[in-house]
């Protein structure tokens, strides 16, 4: 059975696999008004998905030509493997590109593959190719990099950053309003989103800042840290950090870290995996026993670790391990999460930093996907949910002149809840005023509680 044209608006996407990264993207993509095929040989699978969302599901190998075709390989406008094998999905993609005009986006985790993913992109003409415990331990050294902040998201080649950070009792930042922050700080920055009780605010000038509100700002690249100085708050990076469990992403982080020239400590239960690591990391001190072991981390000293990252396979391990470094121990943490259920009750709890790496596969893939189906005059760049998917961070690159070009930002007719958060004109950030413009060949932000941005000119009422 085949699928029909694509409907109006949207795309014709096959997923391979229907595993948590497989799920967590049909929920997204149907949202967006995307015709969705699921391709998994697991049947119960299949159909609780098909129950759940309008969607069409096929089970069977989707590395099989009989199998795509069933799925409508010849069109699919996408197809994006995300199954446990990598090699698996390099097959489906490499399939699909030989017999159909889709682009193909393969999910692949192992190092060995991920040292060559600019070869394999390009010589099998993948539009993407994605490791979600390689970008996960990207976001976790940039927290290690600034411990006072929440999360470090980076936009413009990494050019600005959009930081979330808590404002503790007694801090400058209480009681002052956006419009005076000029006068506690000279760094140039915009603060973008606010939430305060569980409600999320765009906040405007008169806006005043309270105790434990949790505030992201857009700022210039290393200028956070200066920002975080005028304000006596302690911004320096972690000199070591503890890492329980010794998987894929442990790995990555563990080997970015030393590279930065922190100290790393890896506590690993499986033997094997300990030799493996000691071999591949040998500038780190790797532990073979139980990571849940109270003993074990009071011996390993967990006391004094400047920063604990809980990276087991078990998310309830994970927070557990979490509260008890919080309890015993000053240190940054940082605590990866794979399931989003029962996410209310987790952002009540005192972790500190988290980590999703499937939704940082998911905003990946979503940013392309919009990309792709918009044929305006601006392609989206980057893409980041925020907030519990309340708030969306969207960089946009302006290849044409259109409605939004060449008039200052103050004599647009903007939506509400929107904010222009940074304009990148030739490597030069810029935090707007209203005097401002967007030009052709700016990349520009834009922060907002609207959802479904596929172009700038999206900004306008």
């Amino acid at each position: 059975m085949s699928k029909q044209k694509k409907p109006a608006g949207g795309l014709n996407i096959i997923i391979v696999g229907c595993g948590k990264v497989g799920t967590t993207l049909v929920e997204q993509l149907v949202k967006e008004g995307h015709d969705i095929t699921i391709v998994d040989k697991n049947a119960k699978k299949i159909q609780e998905l098909s129950s759940l969302y309008d969607i069409m599901g096929i089970v069977g190998n989707g590395a099989s030509f009989s199998v795509q075709q069933d799925a409508g390989i010849e069109n699919a406008d996408l197809i994006i493997a995300v199954t446990e094998s990598d090699e698996l999905n390099l097959l489906c993609c490499t399939l699909a590109k030989r017999v159909a005009k889709c682009s193909a986006i393969a999910r692949v985790r192992t190092p060995d593959y991920s040292k060559e993913i600019v070869y394999l992109r390009e010589k099998l003409g993948l539009a993407m190719v994605i490791n979600p415990e390689l970008e996960a331990s990207r976001e976790a050294s940039r927290i290690l990099c600034l411990p006072t902040a929440l999360e470090v998201n980076t936009f413009a080649n990494g050019q600005a950053e959009l930081i979330k950070y808590k404002i503790p009792e007694g801090n400058p930042l209480v009681g002052t309003t956006i419009a005076e922050l000029s006068r506690k700080t000279a760094t140039s920055l915009l603060i973008c989103v606010v939430e305060r009780e569980g409600e999320i605010y765009i906040p405007s000038g008169d806006f005043t800042m309270k105790k434990n509100d949790v505030i992201s700002f857009c700022t210039q690249r290393n200028f956070s840290r200066t920002f975080f100085e005028d304000l006596s708050v302690k911004t320096n990076q972690v000199k070591n950090t503890m890492i329980i469990g010794g998987g894929k992403a442990a790995y990555y982080l563990a080997k970015r870290l030393i590279g930065m020239g922190i100290n790393v400590k890896i506590i690993e239960n499986d033997r094997q995996r300990c030799e493996d690591l000691s071999v591949l990391l040998p500038k780190a001190i790797i532990i073979n026993g139980d990571g849940t072991d109270e003993e074990l981390l009071k011996e390993e000293g967990i006391e004094y670790a400047e920063s604990f990252v809980a990276l087991t396979g078990i998310d309830e391990e994970n927070i557990l391990l979490t509260l008890h470094a919080r309890q015993v121990s000053n240190a940054k943490t940082i605590t990866k999460i794979n399931r989003i259920n029962f996410k209310d009750v987790i952002s009540r709890l005192d972790l500190g930093s988290v980590v999703y790496p499937r939704y940082i596969t998911s905003e990946a893939i979503i940013a392309y996907v919009r990309a792709k189906n918009e044929s305006g005059d601006s392609n989206i760049e980057t893409l980041y949910h925020l907030f519990d998917h309340r708030v969306e961070a969207i960089e946009f690159k302006v290849d044409q002149e259109s409605e939004v070009t060449g008039t200052p930002l103050q004599a647009l007719d903007l939506k509400r809840h929107l904010l222009v958060a940074f304009i990148n004109r030739n490597g030069k950030i810029i935090i707007p005023s209203g005097q401002d413009t967007i030009e052709r060949g700016d990349t520009v932000m834009v922060v907002t509680t609207h959802t479904g941005f596929n172009d700038i000119t999206d900004i306008l009422k």
